[in-house]
């Protein structure tokens, strides 16, 4: 279905424009070069603006985490994490935490470790030893990333998470993909 908004100015300026954004036809008539500004500002930020809540959930430290998920912070202690740097935490879209991990272990939502998530190359003194990103085009499988210690000759690694595994507390399906077998630790 097709929808067409018209947006009018009262000024003199006697021009038409028609933009289309999304499938959405917009005209503007007798338009000033502010009110467009305004007007494509506004119709681009709702339709591009979507909340950010794969980010919800951080653990980090010692067991520690922070929930941001009703805009102020609040103390979480279950975390099964135990490093001074590098841990990766992923929530779904809304904002319900998936898994986290150290770079060596991951553990699902339940804190338990992940089906086949024990023994992965990265180190938890690394700055960043895992970074977890979901796959193109796909809505619950990630990409792993793990980044040895210095002087490991494993380099940086990468796993497949299924998160549709057990029941949607998912699994690594495929494990310690090496991708650059060199010196990467920060």
């Amino acid at each position: 279905m097709k929808q067409t908004l018209f947006f009018i100015d009262t000024s003199l300026i006697a021009e038409s424009h028609k933009y289309v954004l999304k499938g959405i036809e917009i005209n503007v008539k007798n338009d000033t070069l502010y009110m467009k500004k305004l007007i494509i500002s506004f119709i681009s930020l709702t339709f591009l603006s979507h909340a950010q809540n794969e980010s919800n959930i951080w653990y980090f430290g010692q067991n520690a985490g922070l929930d941001f998920s009703t805009g102020t912070p609040v103390a979480l202690t279950k975390g099964m994490v135990s490093t001074t740097e590098g841990v990766a935490t992923l929530c779904n879209e809304k904002g319900e935490l998936l898994f986290y991990t150290d770079g060596v272990t991951v553990r699902n939502s339940k804190h338990d470790v992940m089906k086949n998530g024990e023994g992965l190359k990265g180190d938890p003194s690394s700055t960043q030893s895992a970074v977890a990103i979901l796959k193109p085009n796909t809505k619950n499988i990630y990409y792993l990333f793990t980044v040895a210690a210095s002087g490991n000759k494993a380099g940086l690694t990468y796993s497949i998470i299924d998160m549709n595994l057990e029941s949607g507390l998912g699994g690594i399906t495929k494990k310690i993909i090496y991708y650059m077998n060199t010196q990467l630790k920060k």
